[in-house]
């Protein structure tokens, strides 16, 4: 484990929305940077899984910067569309990743197989890899998954990417509605981050 004093762990996201979240879970006695804190870009990710990806960012920011790292990869994997977007949640946003326009692609893929789509139950879950590089001679990795269906619409303008159009099971909420803090106990996120959380 890790010793409560001041070590400076990186999130290997570039990702303000993942960030904040992830920051958020760790124990606040770090000290917490980001790669725009060292001018680095994202890595290519050309994994073929989350946990593959995860490692791929971890990896890299932890060997450019020389600290700690642990990155996250994560996505919306919708049953009718046969898992899409997975792997590909944030490249569906385009260059600017624009949700808005990544939401509309899944609205009309679904329109495409069912015109009464939005009458239906409509399965999905969110998947969150997690992997922490330089603690350990081999990375530490955990996946979290929260079930739920896809919203008819967008509701709510909390959190970021595909929030708004998820309600987790046993909810009546989006993400995109919820209390961030409400959110932030039950979401894939948290669930992944409770697999290793030992490790802090």
């Amino acid at each position: 484990m890790l010793k409560k004093k001041k070590i400076e762990i990186i999130i290997g996201t570039n990702n303000e929305g993942k960030l904040k979240e992830i920051k958020d879970l760790l124990p606040k006695f770090y000290l917490i940077s980001s790669p725009k804190d060292y001018g680095l870009r994202s890595p290519k990710e050309n994994g073929k899984t989350f946990l593959e990806n995860s490692l791929i960012k971890a990896k890299y920011f932890s060997k450019k910067s020389g600290k700690i790292c642990i990155s996250d990869d994560s996505g919306l994997e919708i049953k009718a569309l046969n898992n899409q977007p997975g792997i590909y949640s944030a490249r569906w946003g385009g260059k600017n990743n624009n949700f808005d326009l990544a939401i509309s692609k899944i609205y009309l893929k679904l329109k495409k197989i069912d015109k009464q789509w939005y009458r239906k139950k409509i399965d999905a879950r969110f998947i969150c890899a997690l992997t922490i590089f330089g603690l350990k001679k081999k990375p530490i990795q955990s996946i979290g998954i929260i079930k739920g269906k896809i919203s008819p619409k967008k509701i709510g303008k909390n959190g970021f990417g595909y929030d708004p159009i998820f309600i987790p099971d046993g909810k009546r909420k989006t993400f995109g509605q919820m209390k961030y803090s409400n959110k932030l106990k039950i979401d894939h996120r948290s669930k992944a981050f409770k697999k290793i959380k030992k490790f802090f």
